[in-house]
């Protein structure tokens, strides 16, 4: 699914050339579950922005589904966006003006999906993570965790084939973040690729393929 090859990712900041990628190969099959784990710096949030299409490289290849990223338009980048990857982030990133189901459903708003159909989606993705009873609250009226479980379901309710998830339990109390995890795992065992950046050892630990990076670069390749 996944291909890099040579890739770097620099900066020029105050006259200085400042590098937070350098030379990453990385190749992650279909239906593959990878922690990304690194100290603070160390790349990994770089590396999750690139393979989600949300930057790209200044120097390498990468390929997703065969396709060379580099050469799609804004256009087609903002649809593989769309229509392969799915995100959840740290901090959430949910509207909050927004219901929960509203949440979920803006991507589908996004690619032209009818009204009557995105709403049945939504709704069968907050069903999925739990969170039916909670469809018709702002994110100011849901805890952290429901939080998070609303940005699960605006993730996968495309259905995409890849999930990255940048550090999906920091803002999380060690239950809720097992929750999480645990959601995480179940989307995994449905097929889709998952990849976790995270700085816990104990959620790097439940991946089977562990990926270590340190100064911008790939120093450990491991499965369990």
């Amino acid at each position: 699914m996944i291909e890099l090859t040579g890739v770097s990712r620099a900066w020029a900041v105050g006259g200085l050339l400042v590098h937070a990628l350098r030379d990453v190969n990385l190749s992650i099959a279909t239906g593959e579950y990878v922690a990304v784990m690194g100290p603070s710096g160390s790349g990994k949030s770089t590396l999750l922005s690139l393979l989600g299409g949300l930057d790209r490289p200044t120097a390498g290849s990468y390929r997703f589904e065969g396709r060379e990223v580099a050469s799609l338009s804004d256009d087609e980048l903002s649809r593989l966006r769309r229509e392969r990857i799915g995100f959840v982030f740290q901090s959430f990133h949910l509207v909050p003006r927004m219901t929960a189901l509203e949440n979920v459903a803006l991507p589908l708003v996004l690619a032209g999906v009818a009204p009557p159909e995105r709403q049945a989606r939504a709704a069968e993705a907050l069903e999925s993570v739990g969170l039916s009873p909670r469809s018709g609250h702002r994110p100011d009226q849901l805890s952290g965790g429901e939080k998070q479980r609303v940005c699960l379901a605006r993730a996968v309710v495309s259905g995409p084939g890849l999930i990255l998830a940048d550090e999906p339990t920091g803002n999380l109390d060690s239950v809720s973040g097992g929750e999480i995890v645990a959601l995480l795992e179940r989307l995994h065992a449905a097929g889709r690729t998952l990849l976790v950046v995270t700085h816990d050892p104990g959620i790097g630990a439940r991946a089977p393929r562990k990926v270590r990076l340190a100064d911008g670069r790939v120093v450990g390749d491991s499965p369990a």
